[in-house]
């Protein structure tokens, strides 16, 4: 009986290989945690070293998994998962609570809302796709950094324990089902088609869409595989030990120089993520040799197997301390003040660790332990709560209190002493999400297709004459104001714009950009459209060609279509984001630092333009962006900029008289060419 139930047992155990602790990998991870501190605080540039931790978590949870099977001969949900939330909800619980009471503080009022959205995407492990979303999303992309942000990788990690469990659980399956006893070659296959697959699709969607390639999950499982991988096979690789100890530091060396070789933000996770990958292999691989100057003395030593204890934490801490000094005090931290971000999240890791995980973790009563974590869980709760509601009172009272005589915007350029002293609005709580019509209602094509999308605004019977507002975000932003100009006339008003990408000749035609921009003039030639407005020039651009390249592609649409233009000059725009130092400054210093800098490099190209082009209508506002002769963040109460260089729809809207009037101008120019002919 006993050698029968043997044998049923015998092929539930998957690999004959032992549990055993790795003190070298503990030491990994706390040089991969100090790696991405040391790069956010004093290079403000992504190290690596979280590739290295999903190498890392690929192996142990590896271990763990196979070790359970074979133990117990099961694999079951519910003693996975719940082992799986003991350990990482305690922090991750404890440490939003602490962002919620401090955002109350000390947060930018600017990204409270943004934080909350990703406080809420922590909690439920779905943040790096929130971080994907908003980083795709063309007037996300200067917003600040939210205290939350680097919890984007505890959710992938997250997500790929639940694959992990749907894949090892179907493997028992498949080894219960067919009796087989040799399962080693069939896990090698199924982790080496997800290696293999997952990595190409992260090659491909790097290089045509990297800050969405990123954050998903698809294009980080490849690297959990590849530390499954080593942990299925390591006990078959002997590496003799000259070799081990060779790379050994090869791998900790160039571990320590990736963030410096390659800019890891904007190139991984595709191929480049290979050396990080590689320098943490040989790491492991050194690692299972006893050698006299090994990597592993130094990382298997005492005190960096205490610090990988604790590294999770220290990952955790070192970005909300960060972010919050960068909010309040500068945005890089010295040697002295970067070292003491450091240390307290050494220690807060530390504290969190013996006083909140621990207990939580080691609780062998179930019950209590989710207790607790259900108490936590209902404090950030009502922190959320409470900080939506304060939210929408201030933003409440303030509107209540605007006037059109006490926020008249761009107006208020004519007579500045007659306006008087008010709180800004939008309140800078709000600024940010402070867009057109046509961005919030999605008439405004994204980044990611290349159709017209075609907005209808205004009458749509009856008109005496349609305008088309075509181009980027820098056309779009002046929706409002064609919006407001256009109440109580006769026009038609349609939005053609999509996001980061310009009304011009200066695309190739098999990109995205040169094909919307075809198409734009494919629907303009047998389109009903008077008038197209757009802005001809780039207050950034060092290159004439880049105006050059706008104003072509409008002149041929008057020399072809017949349609007449309006050609806009671009606002000024900025190096830094005014919004951002509005909020971390003052009003004053924002001013000094506006003025400081130059602003319009398209001066001299927009002179001659309005000299040399006779064919179609100009409109130059830059004496709207400034009060006797300085530039202001802030003109008529009314906060101009949301970013660096896009307007908040507020002060668009407030240029509707300037607009109506040269609209009625320039329509009635155009109507009565039409009748000449």
């Amino acid at each position: 009986m006993n050698q029968l139930n043997h044998k049923e047992v015998q092929p539930q155990k998957l690999i004959n290989t032992k549990s055993q602790f790795r003190p070298e990998i503990e030491g990994l991870r706390v040089v991969a945690a100090l790696l991405v501190a040391v790069y956010h605080i004093w290079f403000n540039r992504v190290s690596g070293g979280v590739d290295v931790f999903f190498v890392i978590s690929g192996f142990l949870i590896t271990t763990s998994i196979i070790s359970t099977i074979n133990r117990t001969g099961e694999f079951r949900f519910l003693p996975y998962v719940t082992k799986l939330i003991k350990r990482l909800l305690p922090s991750v619980l404890f440490i939003l609570a602490v962002v919620l009471v401090l955002s109350s503080f000390l947060l930018p009022q600017s990204i409270l809302e943004k934080t909350i959205r990703e406080v809420v995407a922590s909690m439920f492990f779905y943040q790096n796709w929130q971080l994907a979303i908003s980083s795709t999303d063309y007037l996300d992309a200067s917003q600040m950094k939210s205290p939350v942000e680097h919890f984007w990788a505890l959710s992938i990690q997250g997500q790929f324990y639940m694959i992990w469990f749907v894949l090892f659980a179907f493997i028992l399956w498949m080894v219960k089902k067919y009796a087989i006893k040799n399962v080693k070659p069939m896990i090698n296959t199924i982790l080496g088609v997800l290696f293999v697959s997952s990595l190409a699709y992260s090659i491909y969607l790097t290089s045509v869409n990297q800050p969405w390639a990123y954050f998903i999950t698809m294009t980080r499982v490849w690297e959990f595989a590849l530390g499954s991988l080593l942990c299925i096979n390591l006990s078959s690789i002997r590496v003799p030990k000259w070799i081990a100890t060779v790379i050994g530091w090869l791998g900790l060396i160039g571990l320590i120089l990736t963030g410096i070789i390659f800019n890891v933000s904007e190139m991984f996770p595709g191929y480049i993520a290979l050396w990080p990958m590689t320098c943490a292999l040989f790491i492991v691989l050194s690692g299972t040799r006893e050698t006299t100057f090994g990597i592993k003395r130094f990382l298997g030593s005492k005190p960096m197997v205490k610090l990988g204890g604790i590294a999770f934490g220290i990952y955790l801490w070192h970005w909300v301390l960060l972010e919050f000094y960068r909010y309040n005090v500068q945005q890089t931290p010295g040697f002295w003040m970067g070292t003491l971000i450091i240390l307290s999240s050494i220690l807060l890791s530390y504290l969190m660790t013996e006083y909140i995980e621990k207990p939580i973790r080691s609780s062998k009563v179930d019950r209590s332990s989710f207790k607790k974590l259900g108490i936590m869980a209902s404090i950030n709760v009502l922190l959320i709560g409470s900080l939506l509601g304060l939210k929408y009172f201030e933003e409440k009272e303030l509107t209540d209190g605007v006037s059109t005589g006490d926020y008249p915007g761009a107006m208020a350029v004519k007579n500045p002493d007659q306006t008087p002293d008010r709180e800004p609005f939008p309140s800078y709580a709000n600024v940010f999400d402070d867009l057109p019509l046509v961005h919030t209602d999605g008439s405004n094509q994204g980044l990611s297709k290349s159709d017209v999308k075609v907005g209808e605004y205004g009458e749509t019977k009856d008109y005496i004459a349609t305008i088309a507002l075509v181009g980027s975000s820098h056309s779009e932003q002046w929706f409002g104001a064609i919006h407001e100009a256009a109440k109580g006339e006769k026009y038609r008003v349609l939005n053609i714009t999509r996001s980061g990408t310009r009304f011009s000749t200066g695309y190739d035609d098999n990109v995205l950009k040169g094909i919307w921009n075809q198409n734009v003039l494919d629907y303009l030639k047998d389109a009903d459209v008077d008038l197209i407005i757009s802005h001809v020039t780039a207050a950034d651009a060092t290159k004439d060609k880049i105006h050059q390249q706008m104003v072509d592609q409008m002149q041929y649409v008057k020399d072809e279509y017949g349609i007449d233009g309006l050609a806009l000059r671009d606002n000024p725009r900025y190096s830094f984001n005014v919004l951002e130092s509005l909020e971390t400054t003052s009003i004053e210093e924002t001013t000094k630092k506006m003025n400081a800098e130059v602003n319009q490099r398209d001066e001299a190209y927009w002179k001659n333009f309005e000299q040399t082009n006779k064919s179609l209508y100009k409109l130059d506002l830059t004496d709207y962006f400034r009060v006797d002769g300085e530039f202001r963040p802030v003109i008529g109460n009314v906060v101009i900029y949301r970013d660096v260089s896009h307007m908040t729809n507020t002060y668009a809207e407030s240029f509707g008289p300037v607009f109506k009037q040269k609209l009625n101008e320039v329509v009635t120019d155009i109507l009565k060419k039409k009748q000449a002919d």
